[in-house]
């Protein structure tokens, strides 16, 4: 569940020097909202592609966004600003947490723009890869359930993010058609459970 909220901010921190830093400092004072389409592969520790799937995200920052997940992951998570609803449509299942809980030291507070990230990761430049600027995130929690977090920049932006799990297990993420910026529809940001869906968690 943790891998799948990488979907949807930082307070500058004053000593950090890099470019990648720099560059998610950029991101995030320009951009209130986002869309994107995305590819999503995993990893095994060996090396081993286990799972590929693709989908789209909007965002609005803080606090509110839209991934779509296709199959085989099959599965739509919305923050509404309040709650997060990760909804299995496979199994018609939807799971309710609270926002500041199911964001805290997770991938998508790195990208929703709240406050605190600075004490929830531990922030560093990672220099140069496949022609991007790479910033790694370390949560500072022994319970964050992942080991770090990466993000990609390159001419056009944010392109790019990993995840790596306690287990060795790599989620890597490209993004295309990155808009910043767009009008986005406040429906997108709402939920509502399908009919006959169970629904657990923070109701």
């Amino acid at each position: 569940m943790k891998t799948l909220l990488l979907i949807a901010g930082l307070l500058a921190v004053a000593a950090a020097q890099g470019a990648s830093l720099e560059r998610y400092k950029l991101f995030l004072d320009s951009t209130e909202t986002a869309r994107a389409a995305f590819e999503q592969k995993v990893y095994d520790r060996s090396g081993k592609l286990v799972q590929e799937t693709a989908g789209s995200f909007v965002f609005h920052r803080p606090g509110r966004f839209r991934w779509i997940y296709d199959a085989p992951a099959d599965q739509v998570i919305v923050g509404d600003g309040t709650r997060v609803w990760i909804y299995d449509r496979q199994l018609n299942q939807v799971t309710v947490r609270k926002l500041s809980a199911a964001l805290g030291s997770t991938p998508a507070a790195l990208l929703s723009g709240g406050r605190g990230i600075e004490s929830a990761f531990a922030l560093s430049d990672a220099g140069e890869r496949d022609g991007l600027e790479w910033m790694e995130a370390k949560p500072r929690e022994r319970e964050a359930g992942f080991e770090l977090v990466r993000m990609g920049f390159g001419p056009n932006g944010l392109q790019a993010m990993e995840l790596t799990d306690h287990f060795g297990q790599t989620t890597r993420l490209r993004f295309k058609n990155l808009v910043r910026n767009p009008e986005v529809n406040p429906s997108e940001f709402r939920f509502s459970p399908p009919k006959g869906a169970d629904v657990l968690g923070d109701k």
